[in-house]
């Protein structure tokens, strides 16, 4: 679960995955809605392919990315499995107890 969060944690790998949620694109077509240098952009791709994200497609001398469906539910499932809040998920924002309350020592508070 960490590899795939670690590979949203990049602001271009979640430009990357932006623009690959409109549809799959050949690198040249990613390259101009992600204005960095061409060996960052294959860094950056390899990145989210390794971590089960992106998806990769050679046809000819183009090579063709898209988003990996399975990828991302797998990696949301794990995220709920661990507790994490997914979106549309109730989050409780309040503290709810204290470590200390009624401890009877006067730790906290006094």
């Amino acid at each position: 679960m960490t590899g795939g969060f670690a590979a949203l944690a990049d602001p271009v790998r979640l430009r990357i995955v932006g623009v690959l949620a409109g549809g799959g694109r050949c690198v040249c077509d990613l390259h101009e809605e992600v204005p960095v240098a061409a060996n960052l952009l294959s860094y950056h791709l390899r990145v989210l392919r390794e971590a089960g994200l992106v998806i990769a497609a050679r046809r000819g001398r183009w090579v063709g990315y898209r988003l990996d469906g399975d990828g991302f539910a797998a990696l949301w499932a794990q995220a709920s499995a661990a507790g994490v809040p997914l979106p549309g998920d109730r989050v409780i924002t309040e503290r709810r107890g204290s470590p200390c309350a009624d401890d009877g020592e006067g730790v906290c508070g006094d």
